[in-house]
Parts: structure tokens; C-alpha cells; sequence
């Protein structure tokens, strides 16, 4: 559960703990508080404040909820004085069922939260407001997210159960994914910038789109593309890629200094779309003109190699739990299929035109995707 999540479950655990005990088997009254009166002598087993929570025993109480009685015959007998103690082992139960790597920050706030959320349960029992139609249905549908949210957990769990032999399977399989290669590049602007300036002035003066202002850009493009393969054959004859970039900026008419050459060691993944063709380089070679909406782009390679197995290991290991998890859901959503009355519901309206109040929505019933693992 997200800490978005958790915010949701505080809203309606007023109403869900209506029909779950309590730790210690509480009820409530409105009026109670979540802390013990300042200076007041400490419960038998209230343990101080501490700042790691290993030097605060299991038993040892950590939340104290005065007036908040124990029993029904403790709040008919002692209403106006009793009180509900929870302790720590009691605490991280709920905790650990809902988000349990929530941080200590967090964990106060929700305390708090979980204390008031105990008194308005009480109260609405007192009220009688877990007895109706509506109560039941509202449970119903309470319990079909909490199914929901373990199937979850136990597609994703299953999901994370990754082999070492699976692993090297997927590294002796994909090997092109883990080639890196050390690259210069060379990036020629598609325009010259002064005769881009030009074409738009010819255009203000006629006031729309003309066929001057046309033609100057169709020939700055073409001298630029014209530079661009110059460019790349002094590459091929040895030139300097440094002095090389600085050529192509001066040629587009930039006075800015011109980009750094090297852009270090680099797999497929991280290239841009359409330039992949560079990995099929060797150790010294020039790759062809590459254009693309930016510019044109000349790659060096200046050495190949393979990462080893241990190297990627984890990122092999996500991109496996990835996997395995997409497969899981794609089997359970094609395991049964819903059909909806549009007498009744409509036709399908585009995502961004639906709304719903909250709580109008069941949770999500597939997995939230893993994090991605290293490219």
C-alpha cells in the first residue's frame, strides 16, 4: 500500500474496525486522548520515550488512550476513569499489515490517527451504525479489497522468486543487451541559424509563409546536410572530433562553444530512438550520417565490451521479476471477462472525462508494476 493509500484506509477505518477486535480489547468514547496528561506517573508497563524502537520491549505500551474503555462492563462500571493501553508488539501487527516499512515519522502520525480512528468506532457502535443493509454491503465490499490487495502482494512475492540459473539463462540469451561501447559524437544542427533568422524575416515581411523564405530554409538544410557528410569523411580520414564539432557549430552559425565530443560508455538502451545501428560498430569505426528531428549525428567507437554477469545481475533480476509479473496478471485478467450493460452504463467515455467522488472506486485489482531495474 502507498502512503496515498494509507491515507484512504484512515478514512474508512472508522468504519472497518467496527467489525475487527481492538487491541486489548477496547471501545471508546469520543473524548478520549492519545496522550497521557502532562506529569501524570506513568502506567505500570509504559515504558519512556525512546528513540530506537529495538530499546522498547514487545509488551512495553506505546499508545495510552485515556477514557477509552477496555471492556462494555469497564465502561458501564469506571466510564468517567478507565482507559485502553496498546502495545508496541500490538502496534506493529496493524502496521505490518498495512505498510510495513512505513518510517518512523510516519508511524507516529499514524498512531494518532489509529487512536481517534478507535473513540469514532466506538461511538459509532454506541450509535448502533454497524447494524443495516448498508453497514454489511459497505464491509462486503471492504473485504473484496482487502482479497484484492493480498492477491497483490502474493502475485508480486511470487513474481520476485528469481533463480540464480534463471538469471545467467537470461545473460547467455540476451547478450547484445549488455555490450557497452565507449563513443565520441559529432552533432550537426539541421539549420544554419543565420539563414534560418533570414527565412523567418522574409516571411514577417510578407506577412505569411512565402516561397523565399521556403527556399532559403530548403538550402540551408541541404548546405547543412551537405556539412554533415564533409564532416563525417574527415572524420573517416582521422580528424579530429573535437576540432570536428567545433567546424559544425561555426558552419550553423552558433557562437557558443560547442558540445563536449565524448559521451563516455554506452549501451543500446540509453541511445537515442533510431541510432541503435552504432552497436553493430567495431573498435574504431565511423558510423554512417544518422539524422533524426535534431540534427545529424556521427558516432566514433572507441572500444567494445561486455559487462559481466555480475555486474548486471540485479538489473537481470528485475527485468525477470518485470516480466514474470506482467505474465501473472496477463493470465489472471484472461482467466475471466466482464461485460457491462451500456443500456445501462453508457458507452466508454475517454479517461480523462471520468470522475468519481472518493470511495466510488474499487482498488486497482493488478499489481503495482516494480520499480525498473538499471538500464
Amino acid at each position: 500500500m502507498t502512503r496515498y493509500g494509507l491515507v484512504c484506509l484512515l478514512a474508512t477505518l472508522a468504519w472497518s474496525q467496527a467489525a475487527s477486535p481492538r487491541p486489548g480489547g477496547t471501545q471508546a468514547t469520543p473524548s478520549a486522548k492519545t496522550s497521557a496528561t502532562p506529569g501524570a506517573p506513568a502506567a505500570p508497563n509504559e515504558a519512556p520515550a525512546a528513540s530506537n524502537p529495538v530499546e522498547v520491549p514487545p509488551d512495553a505500551v506505546v499508545i495510552t488512550i485515556q477514557g477509552l474503555c477496555a471492556s462494555p462492563a469497564e465502561e458501564k462500571a469506571h466510564a468517567a476513569d478507565c482507559k485502553t493501553v496498546i502495545t508496541r508488539s500490538q502496534f506493529e501487527a496493524v502496521v505490518d499489515a498495512l505498510q510495513p516499512t512505513m518510517p518512523r515519522p510516519a508511524r507516529r502520525r499514524f498512531a494518532t490517527s489509529y487512536a481517534n480512528a478507535l473513540v469514532m468506532s466506538n461511538r459509532a457502535e454506541e450509535m448502533g451504525l454497524d447494524k443495516g443493509p448498508e453497514f454489511d454491503e459497505r464491509m462486503r465490499v471492504a473485504r473484496i479489497q482487502v482479497l484484492s490487495q493480498e492477491l497483490n502482494k502474493a502475485v508480486q512475492e511470487k513474481a520476485s522468486q528469481v533463480s540464480d540459473q534463471q538469471i545467467q539463462d537470461y545473460y547467455h540469451a540476451n547478450p547484445a543487451k549488455f555490450v557497452q561501447v565507449d563513443l565520441d559524437r559529432i552533432f550537426v544542427p539541421k539549420m544554419n541559424r543565420s539563414a534560418s533568422e533570414a527565412a523567418a524575416k522574409d516571411d514577417d515581411d510578407d506577412k505569411k509563409p512565402g516561397a523565399a523564405g521556403e527556399q532559403k530554409s530548403e538550402e540551408s538544410g541541404q548546405a547543412m546536410k551537405d556539412e554533415a557528410d564533409k564532416l563525417r569523411a574527415r572524420a573517416v580520414a582521422g580528424g579530429d572530433f573535437a576540432k570536428l564539432q567545433a567546424e559544425a557549430f561555426a558552419a550553423a552559425g552558433i557562437k557558443s562553444n560547442a558540445p563536449n565530443v565524448s559521451l563516455g560508455k554506452m549501451r543500446e538502451a540509453a541511445l537515442p530512438a533510431g541510432h541503435a545501428s552504432i552497436m553493430q560498430l567495431k573498435a574504431g569505426q565511423i558510423s554512417p550520417v544518422i539524422a533524426d528531428p535534431g540534427g545529424y549525428f556521427i558516432y566514433k567507437v572507441k572500444s567494445v565490451d561486455t559487462l559481466p554477469l555480475e555486474q548486471v545481475k540485479e538489473e537481470i533480476r528485475g527485468t525477470l521479476r518485470s516480466q514474470h509479473l506482467q505474465e501473472d496478471m496477463h493470465s489472471l485478467q484472461e482467466s475471466a471477462t466482464s461485460t457491462l450493460n451500456e443500456a445501462y452504463f453508457g458507452p466508454e467515455l475517454p479517461p480523462r472525462a471520468l470522475s468519481g467522488g472518493p470511495g466510488a472506486s474499487l482498488p486497482a485489482g493488478k499489481p503495482s508494476p516494480p520499480p525498473p531495474g538499471p538500464k
